[in-house]
């Protein structure tokens, strides 16, 4: 019987591993011109790699079609975050710039701000709370 009940202990162990507080994290991107490509969402968990696509916490894409799209990201710990999203219309996972500076695609940052050079990570930044949070995001083209 003490060995049922061990192995009934162990078959379940994997089940708490899971965080305690798991947020979902809803982006709403509009303003999407075109259905050439995808529209990325690049999710961020600080500061360190903000602004490339390579070094995002996560990543979610759909296709492109005109004017809002939605992703989800599920199961997140509460925290501090950023988000940028592009229309990547060529289809090559990264948001194309003129002379490595200017977007060439349609690009938008969680809070929307004024952007008057690289965007960084804190005015972007934003607390998803353990319920869970919705954004919208539009993308300037």
């Amino acid at each position: 019987m003490r060995r049922a009940a061990l192995m009934g202990l162990l078959l379940l162990a994997p089940l708490g591993l899971r965080p305690a507080l798991a947020a979902d994290l809803s982006v709403a991107v509009t303003g999407v011109r075109g259905t050439q490509g995808a529209v990325r969402v690049d999710l961020y968990n600080g500061p360190a790699g903000f602004r490339h696509e390579d070094q995002a916490f996560k990543v979610l894409a759909v296709p492109a079609r005109p004017g809002t799209v939605q992703v989800t990201f599920k199961g997140l710990a509460p925290g501090r975050y950023a988000v940028i999203a592009y229309h990547d219309e060529n289809g090559n996972g990264r948001l194309d710039r003129f002379m490595g500076m200017i977007p060439t695609e349609g690009w938008g940052l969680s809070n929307d701000p004024e952007v008057l050079g690289p965007p960084g990570f804190d005015p972007s930044a934003f607390t998803l709370p353990p319920a869970g949070l919705s954004l919208r995001i539009p993308l300037h083209y």
